[in-house]
Parts: C-alpha cells; structure tokens; sequence
C-alpha cells in the first residue's frame, strides 16, 4: 500500500507550469492577460512572422468586425483589442468565436470574453474571430496577439492595423507604443573542466549522491557545492542528465513556496534559470537577473552548470537568505526543446536543515523518504508473512497442534495471534502514506485505491471473527466460507498493491530485482501449499491416521476449526 505518488513530497520539479501561452495547451491562460509575455525565460522573436487582418478600418459602437489571425504554423496564442493610445490599458469589447473547437474566450479584467486563446497545443494556421465593439469603445482599436510556434520562439504583442471610429481625428500615436522586450541576457561562459571535491567539507558545502562519490571520476556522481565567499555563494552542480538538473530550497519536507534554481539543456547549450514553486503547482521561471558569473558544461551525458548570487537579495522576490536553514532537494528530468518534464526518479533530499553558508559540510540525502519505507516493510511483513504462515498453518496444522493452548487448540491461538499482527501491521501502514501526504494521493495510479480495499476487508475479518458462532451453530457454515472467501481476497488483492506500489517512486526500488523478489516470495507460499497439499492427500490415501481423513473431504471442511466435523463427511474413507 505505498500510496506514494509518481511525485512525492520532494517531488519539486514537474512539468514546467508557467503564466506563459504555451505552457497552457489547454489555452487558460487568463493570468498572462495583462502583460501577454510568456515567462519562458527566453528572448521573444523580434520579426513577426504573422499577421492579423480586419475585415473594415472604421467601426460604430455595436458593430462586430472579423478579426484573422494567420501566418505559419503555430500552437498558442492569445489575442486582444486595446485602446490604440493605450496599449498598457485593458481590453476593450468582447469577442465571438467562429470554430469553437480551435479558440475559446476567456475573462480577463472581469470582462467575459474580452480574448481569445486557443483550446489545444495542435498546430494551426488560422484563427477568425468576431470582435464586437462596446458603446464605451475609445476612437481607435489596435488587435495585439502573442503568439508560441514552439517553447522557445514566440512572438509578444503582434499588432494589428488601427482600426477608428468615424469623424475622429486620425491615429498619430507612434508604433514604438509597443513596449519592447529585452534583447540581452546574462553572458554565460564554458566550464573548462569538472568540479573539484577537494574542498568538500573544508571550504564547501557539498551534497553528494552517492555518498562522497567524485565528479571527476564518476559520471553518475550527483554533485551540488555552495561556496561562500564575502557576501556571495558560488553555486555548483553536476551530474547526469541530458534534459535537466535543479535543485531547491525548502523551508519544510514538502514542495511549495521554494526556491529553486534549474539547469535546462538546450540543443548544445543550457540554459541557467531560477524558478520559485508555489504551492504544489509546477515550478515558475524568473527573471535570472539574481544570477552572476553563470557557466556550464555538457560531456559524456553529464551535465555542470554553476552560479554566482548575493547571499542576501532583499529587493528580489522569491530568492531565499543563504544565510538561513533549509531542505535541500535534488531533481533530475527530460527536457524538450528547453521545457522541462517530470523527474525521471524521485528527487534527492537531505535528512535535514542545513545552513549552505555556515560550517563546510559533507551531506547525503535519500531518494525516498523513512514514512514511505516503513509502510513498504510493515505491509510486506504483514501479507507475505504473517498472513501467509497464518493461513498455513490454519490449513494444515490442525491435527498436529490440537493440544489446548490457554483454553484454545495450539494452532488456533498461534493462527489468532498471527491475524491479530497482520491487521495492526496493516492499520499502522495504512496510516503512514496519509501522514506523509496529509491528504489522499491522486498520482499514484490503482495502487492506493487496492490498499483502502484491503484496510476495509482486513477490518471486516475482525469483525466477522469477533462474532464467529459455536461450532454446531447452523450458520457456521456460512461463517467458514465467508471467512475463507474475504481473507483469501485481500490476501490476492494485497500483493497486487504491493506489485503496484513497488514501481512508485517513493521507494526509489532498483530496477527488476524488486519485481523479481515479490515473484519469489510469491512463488515460496503458492509452492508450499501445493507440496502440503499433495503431502496431505498422499497420506490420505495411504490411510495415514494423522490426518483423520482424505483430501476431499479435507477440502470441503477445510475452514472448520475442529476434525470432528470432518470425519463425520461423506467423503472422507471409511474408518477415517
């Protein structure tokens, strides 16, 4: 029942969910309506390479004019009517869809359909639409659209002819009223060799992954430094990946409202971005104005990128004071064309706070956390051992441990003893996912939809054995078979869960080994029920006193808890 997610508490960088066009391929992107820039944390395009057409150049309050939006193929887009003199203002009238199945409208400043974007990421050459104009409409109209062709080329605010009112003074305003967009970014220079660890722990704060592991020699060495020097930290990070590396910043175990900073492969270059989460959403892009002195390095599928940035940047939202404590996470994922994809594993996080520009220390972290491997261990104990040897013991040791134990039959109380320890074991694990989530987990596939059914049916075998009648009782027949009947389904449900939750992320599991141990444990109890099986009928047919009768009528009496009921059977030899 490890109801982890794909993405768990450290799970910090998911699929990059951003106030930008594209990053919405549902088009919803009502948050980007005032400024129409996509935070891509990439320079839009500066020669537009579509255009928008109306179908007159006047219009009366009241009128509706077709608005085309084509060009070259493109995925998003968002489209509004501005004042002409004031392109910074808000939208102006409302819009009417044309194909309802390639744009939709959308509210922006509390105006219902005030812009248009697109309702998927498929690819498009043209968009009509109607643009009605309000009774309030200023004198002149400009269309602005942003458009995304791909994650990293865009184009913001594509302006459209003027469009005027009749008997008004001629449009003058100068087309430079279309902000512009900065053209530079930050200069980024070539590492020329791998990290050194030297330092770790003298003059470094490091993080290594595995432990004490050495970039320069290992290429599956995860390795993150933070160097102080003066009032700022010199930032390291290496290991392989060929989409991305990132860490973060946490005040607590669990992802949201974190600092975190992003190497993005781009083709044959990376990219160096902070970012910052807000609650358990996808991380957000900022500025990289924070970031000095940035520098990367792509060799042998490892990738090295390291920063400058003050230590303490009062004036900059979101960037953390290095001089506090903090979680750190280490994540690693797949990136296309510079927009980055779920972590391939579940991310590296320290055992706890630290101060990266206090005492130089050697860390480690785990890639699954103690709450996820004790429900993992406490559900396995429970359902592959003591419910197995439970019901073993149950099923064939009757006659063998039929002495009395403390007013019971031997093999009754150790049975009792061991379903007693199965359902707490299950009770306690069950408890742990939610303690850790705090709350249900919704991406973690069936896994703990099985695990609930099992909690219920393990509830249910207390019940129903907590109110088990006297053994002439005519309902115990009905008892026997229902109790028969709900143990073996949880029992076949449970490791079904257990199979599914073995590929979850949370454990960090190796590879097939995991699968190929579950298989083995498996194997281990069906095969000896088979060989008990076979040994009891054989003794049965040899007329073997032991066991009172034979193997059918062992089979149909197999849930009664006292052999006197099974030597009265029709089936069983005579004399048995």
């Amino acid at each position: 029942m490890m109801a982890v997610p794909g993405y768990t508490l450290g799970a910090f960088m998911l699929v990059l969910h951003v106030k930008s066009v594209a990053n919405y391929p549902n088009g919803k992107v009502t948050k980007s309506c005032h400024g129409m820039i996509p935070e891509h944390g990439h320079t839009p395009q500066s020669d537009p390479a579509h255009n928008i057409s109306v179908s007159q150049m006047t219009f009366k309050p009241g009128d509706q004019i077709k608005v085309t939006l084509s060009g070259p193929p493109f995925k998003g887009f968002l489209l509004e009517a501005r004042n002409a003199e004031d392109l910074s203002g808000p939208p102006v009238g409302s819009f009417t869809l044309i194909d309802s199945q390639v744009s939709q409208l959308l509210t922006c400043e509390d105006t219902q359909g005030s812009a248009v974007s697109h309702t998927n990421s498929h690819e498009k050459t043209e968009i009509k639409v109607y643009w009605n104009a309000p009774s309030s409409a200023p004198n002149h109209i400009k269309f602005l659209v942003t458009i995304v062709e791909k994650y990293r080329i865009y184009w913001v605010k594509i302006p459209s002819p003027v469009i005027s009112q009749p008997n008004v003074l001629p449009f003058t305003t100068p087309e430079a009223t279309v902000e512009p967009m900065p053209t530079t970014l930050p200069p980024v220079s070539h590492l020329t060799k791998s990290f050194n660890t030297s330092d770790c722990g003298s003059k470094k704060f490091c993080i290594r992954s595995p432990e004490n592991c050495d970039p320069e020699k290992e290429l599956a060495c995860v390795f993150l430094s933070f160097t102080r020097d003066d009032q700022s930290v010199m930032v390291e990070m290496s290991g392989p990946s060929k989409g991305y590396l990132s860490f973060a910043l946490s005040h607590d175990q669990w992802m949201g409202d974190d600092d975190a900073y992003v190497c993005i492969r781009e083709d044959q270059t990376v990219r160096i971005q902070p970012a910052h989460l807000v609650g358990r959403s996808h991380p957000v892009m900022d500025p990289r104005d924070p970031l000095e002195d940035t520098a990367w390095r792509l060799m042998d599928g490892v990738m090295q990128c390291s920063f400058r940035r003050n230590a303490t940047l009062p004036g900059v939202k979101n960037r953390f004071d290095l001089n506090a404590s903090y979680y750190i996470f280490l994540a690693d994922g797949a990136a296309d064309d510079g927009r980055i994809h779920k972590h391939s594993q579940q991310p590296l996080i320290t055992y706890e706070k630290y101060n990266v520009t206090g005492y130089p220390q050697n860390v480690g972290g785990s890639h699954s956390l103690f709450l996820l491997k004790v429900h993992g261990a406490l559900m396995f104990v429970a359902w592959m051992t003591t419910v197995s040897i439970g019901v073993l013991i149950a099923r064939f040791f009757k006659p063998v441990w039929s002495k009395a134990l403390f007013g019971n039959a031997a093999w009754f109380q150790v049975h009792r003893m061991l379903m007693l320890t199965t359902s707490a074991l299950t009770f306690i694990a069950f408890l742990l996912p939610f303690i850790y989530r705090r709350g249900w987990n919704w991406h973690a596939g069936y896994h703990p939809y099985l695990g609930c059914i099992v909690m219920v049916l393990a509830v249910l075998q207390l019940l129903l054995a907590a109110s088990r009648p006297p053994l002439h009782d005519p309902r115990r027949q009905m008892f026997n078979w229902t109790h028969w009947s709900m143990g073996t389904a949880a029992r076949i449900i449970a490791v079904a869960a257990m199979f599914l939750g073995m590929d979850l992320p949370g454990l960090n599991l190796p590879g097939p080994q995991k699968t190929y141990a579950m298989i083995g444990f498996v194997a281990w109890h069906v095969g000896a029920e088979i060989v008990l099986e076979i040994h009891a009928y054989r003794l049965s047919r040899k007329g073997a006193s032991g066991w009172v009768c034979g193997w059918s009528c062992r089979t149909s009496a197999a849930l009664t808890d006292q052999l006197q009921l099974c030597t009265q059977a029709p089936f069983c030899p005579p004399g048995s």
